[in-house]
């Protein structure tokens, strides 16, 4: 959830309040000239994102063992 946003100068400036908003669950979107320059966002969203990152990438039945042996396979070009 989208607790605020702040230009990088109030976050430098109010970084204690800030962090009591992502330690609250809320994220923080940081602007700079008027651009999304990046987020403070809570610890378990951060985990979240790369859980839901690695699950695209093993769709299919596709273990992490199979996907590593087939790069090995292929950098090293050995026939199945």
């Amino acid at each position: 959830m989208i607790g605020a946003t702040a230009t990088a100068t109030e976050m430098q400036n109010n970084f204690g309040r800030y962090l009591n908003l992502v330690i609250g669950g809320q994220e923080v979107i940081v602007t700079k000239n008027g651009k999304e320059v990046g987020r403070f966002i809570p610890k378990s969203t951060a985990i979240s994102y790369l859980t839901d990152s690695l699950t695209g990438i093993l769709k299919g039945g596709d273990t992490a063992d199979d996907l590593r042996e087939a790069r090995l396979r292929e950098k090293y070009e050995i026939a199945d």
